[in-house]
């Protein structure tokens, strides 16, 4: 058999700010993001069985992103760690709990990046992440093509 192809899309809404950026995303706002996850692998060759056929379950492949990305993210604040924000997120986890602290600048091309270190490990057998396509915008996007 050849090997197929397939996407799922997932939503989630988190906010960011650019820290240092010359521009208004150096602020804090938010984004509607929409995420296509593209996974392939080589089809089940067993006639007869519920899942011949099948590259991958769509429910297995949303609940690995949605464990591993859409939980995690969905309805949080994400900011890089620099030697001037200290007290400031010190201030925010206090007050929220889905702050996410990281040492990249959180734009959409690291981010990609980080899901995929995140999805890669948890596919299953035969099956491998081949891109991810991430939208701010309805009309911005960032692709990661492994």
């Amino acid at each position: 058999m050849s090997t197929i192809r397939l996407t799922k899309e997932f939503r989630f809404e988190a906010a960011h700010a650019l820290e240092g950026y010359d521009g208004a995303c150096s602020q804090i706002h938010g984004h509607s993001y929409r995420l296509l996850v593209t996974v392939e692998g080589e089809p089940l060759d067993s006639p007869g069985a519920p899942k011949d056929g099948m590259v991958m379950d769509f429910g297995v492949l949303k609940g690995i992103v949605n464990r591993e990305i859409v939980d995690r993210l969905d309805h949080s604040f994400t900011i890089r760690r620099t030697a001037d924000n200290g007290q400031l997120i010190e201030m925010l986890q206090r007050h929220y709990t889905n702050i996410h602290v990281v040492d990249w600048q959180p734009t959409s091309e690291n981010m990609l990046h980080d899901m995929a270190a995140r999805l890669i490990p948890a596919m299953p057998q035969g099956v491998q992440l081949v891109a991810l396509k991430l939208y701010e915008t309805a009309t911005s996007s960032a692709e990661l093509v492994l």
